[in-house]
């Protein structure tokens, strides 16, 4: 029995082996993902996202808890910073979720960024169907919380939740930068700070202002995660967009724009390896050091590359 048809038995050992090698570039696991592929579809995938310190965690946290107890299963994938020192996933999301480890409805895996734009792993569309196909009903994905480039979070979910906290203009300043076009579902947390009323109504405005009119009106939830306080309401919002998704017949069409999204990804990183298999990394490094000392313009270096490769072909 290979690995897929394993997980899609529900073995957890299974999914977090075939996770790992997803993680080291395994080129065996190929197969399996597609298998995979064709299997899954059915969970819903959440993405939550936010600056650094707005308490993603301790949310998610509480999210999955609360899920538990309308009794539907949760799998998280944490993206994490990488470790300077190893490159592999920090595990503080791992040390604060204690409390679900030994949930048999729960499955919580860290995964290293390294260093990938966009704040998600290129291993976390992967994942993702591992876990979908494990038979998870939600699928949480934490990003590392860096800003505009949070945008890349949009590849993998149908549902963007955008956590901020009040108190803090940049929070607001990183939603303006490019945050707020992909938010379904704004979360100001910890609203029993002060000045959580000035972030609603900056919010709203700018909501206002920018939002498309359609079948969805992005709502703003008030929570303070550490207690639970608005945690149902969320878990109630979060659920009613998937509903809205399905209904209105948008899951069909958001599934084609996620994957002709992860095709042409691929096709890049693809065709990228393929023009520089046959170019050595000396060869590589003198013609990016003539760049660098403005011997050569950036499109011309690339095109000697294609030509080359062209010519050897």
């Amino acid at each position: 029995m290979g690995l897929a048809e394993k997980v899609a038995t529900g073995d957890r050992r299974a999914a977090a082996r075939l996770i790992s090698m997803i993680e080291d570039g395994d080129e065996s696991v190929r197969t399996e993902l597609a298998d995979l592929h064709c299997r899954g579809g059915r969970a819903h995938i959440v993405g939550v996202t936010g600056s650094p310190g707005a308490g993603k965690s301790t949310l998610i946290h509480k999210l999955a808890l609360e899920w538990r107890r309308r009794g539907r299963t949760v799998g998280i994938i944490a993206v994490d910073p990488s470790s300077p020192f190893t490159g592999g996933a920090l595990l503080g999301d791992r040390i604060r979720m204690q409390e679900l480890s030994t949930d048999r409805g729960v499955f919580i895996r860290s995964m290293s960024s390294r260093g990938n734009p966009g704040g998600v792993a290129k291993a976390t569309a992967d994942a993702v169907r591992v876990l979908d196909a494990l038979g998870m009903d939600k699928v949480i994905v934490e990003t590392v919380g860096a800003g505009q480039s949070e945008v890349a979070v949009m590849d993998v979910v149908h549902t963007v939740l955008v956590v901020v906290v009040p108190g803090l203009g940049d929070d607001i300043q990183a939603i303006k930068a490019g945050i707020l076009e992909i938010g379904d579902l704004f979360v100001i947390n910890k609203a029993d700070r002060d000045g959580v009323e000035a972030a609603q109504r900056e919010l709203e405005m700018m909501l206002e202002l920018s939002s498309e009119k359609g079948p969805w009106t992005p709502p703003i939830v008030k929570t303070v995660a550490r207690t639970g306080d608005g945690i149902p309401e969320l878990v109630g919002k979060i659920d009613e967009h998937w509903e809205m998704i399905r209904r209105e017949g948008l899951l069909e069409e958001s599934e084609r724009q996620r994957c002709r999204r992860e095709v042409l990804e691929l096709l890049k990183h693809k065709a990228v390896l393929s023009l520089l298999s046959e170019y050595g990394p000396d060869e590589f490094d003198a013609l990016i050091h003539d760049v660098a000392r403005r011997k050569l313009h950036p499109h011309d270096a690339v095109e000697r590359i294609m030509g080359d490769k062209k010519r050897k072909n």
